[in-house]
C-alpha cells in the first residue's frame, strides 16, 4: 500500500511540474508584434462592447450594466 502512495505521490509530482512548466515560454521580439495585434485581446472592441452592455442593461432595467442577469424589462434582445 505504501508502495502505491510513493508513485502516486511522484506520478501527482510530475504531473503538476509539467503543468506548471508549460506556461513559462520565451517569446523571440519578432513574435511580440504579432501577440500585441488588436485580434489577440480578450475583448478586440472593448468600445463596442461597453455600449452593447450598457444598451442591453438600458433596456432591461437592470441596476449595473456589466451583463447582470437581473431586471424586468421587456426581454427584447
Amino acid at each position: 500500500m505504501k508502495k502505491i502512495r510513493y508513485y502516486a505521490t511522484i506520478f501527482g509530482s510530475i504531473l503538476a511540474m509539467g503543468i506548471g512548466g508549460t506556461g513559462c515560454v520565451n517569446i523571440a521580439p519578432w513574435e511580440r508584434g504579432i501577440l500585441a495585434k488588436p485580434e489577440m485581446e480578450l475583448d478586440p472592441y472593448p468600445l463596442q462592447s461597453e455600449l452593447q452592455s450598457h444598451n442591453y442593461s438600458s433596456r432591461e432595467a437592470a441596476p449595473s450594466h456589466k451583463s447582470s442577469s437581473g431586471g424586468g424589462g421587456c426581454g427584447c434582445y
